[in-house]
């Protein structure tokens, strides 16, 4: 059940970074003016700008690591004596790939 909530919660914060999630925001931000407009307000419209610039934030971080991982990936694919299957720990869970850390550093 952890292990299911541990996927759920990487593949959502996938998700968030995927420009889809703006058009959500903007769509219930949209539905609210209509459907309730004397609730919308000023709270309305900083609760959906604080959407908006989680999902802009979370977004630009998302771009920065994928950069970062398709980098490493091309420094491990030139170097003959490092491991391909280090290509692919980022498929892995957070809790994963710091347990392999650990273990790693064991013998350092």
């Amino acid at each position: 059940m952890i292990d299911l909530l541990r996927r759920s919660l990487t593949q959502l914060g996938v998700l968030a970074a995927n420009p889809l999630a703006f058009l959500i925001v903007l769509t219930y931000g949209v539905l609210w003016f209509v459907f309730a407009p004397e609730t919308f307000g000023w709270h309305g419209v900083a609760t959906i700008a604080i959407w908006c610039m989680t999902l802009l934030i979370q977004r630009a971080e998302h771009r920065d690591t994928q950069a970062i991982q398709a980098k490493l990936d091309e420094l491990l694919h030139a170097q003959h004596h490092a491991r391909n299957s280090m290509t692919r720990i980022d498929d892995e869970e957070p809790e994963d790939i710091e347990r392999h850390r650990r273990q790693a550093r064991k013998g350092d």
